[in-house]
């Protein structure tokens, strides 16, 4: 309790703020989850370019799915130490899905620049049910509505792709 009787505002754990806002990406301004975003690809970039062929989409599925284990509870307890439900300091969401985006797709600047696009478009349009899952509790609706804007902007990646339209 604070001095005043009111109880003192809590703090999230810093391995979970670290997490939560990826080493402080999510205090950028404006939109911090475009910078979020931004930086996942420049980060995937490198890591791809120095992972065999063979390895990217395995690499990728992997971090995918680690970053989205992890990122739910850390969304979890930065929410609760912010009293929001989805403050926006929290990117590791945006992380999750900007490399779901990116699955299978080859590395060109076209395909990053397709694949960043649609990936913001559908986490800001949140088409059903990404918006329906951004209703679950705490962390679980603040990553997984971002891993849904993912899986369709990986299916609309894949898209151009068989059409033939990006390279």
């Amino acid at each position: 309790m604070a001095e005043s009787g009111t109880v003192a505002p809590s703090r999230a754990p810093l391995w979970a703020s670290l997490t939560a806002t990826v080493f402080g990406i999510g205090n950028m301004h404006p939109g911090p989850g475009t910078w979020g975003s931004a930086a996942t690809m420049l980060l995937w970039a490198a890591l791809a370019n120095a992972l065999p062929l063979p390895f990217r989409t395995p690499v990728l599925i992997a971090l995918a799915a680690v970053i989205t284990l992890v990122g739910i509870p850390a969304a979890t307890l930065v929410s609760r130490a912010a009293a929001k439900k989805d403050p926006s300091i929290v990117v590791i969401d945006e992380v999750a899905g900007q490399l779901i985006s990116l699955i299978a797709v080859p590395l060109a600047w076209k395909t990053f620049l397709a694949g960043f696009i649609l990936f913001r478009v559908f986490d800001i349009l949140k088409p059903p049910p990404v918006r329906q899952l951004e209703r679950l509790p705490e962390g679980t609706g603040i990553v997984l509505d971002d891993v849904a804007a993912g899986v369709y902007a990986l299916a609309g990646m894949q898209l151009l792709l068989h059409l033939g339209l990006l390279r």
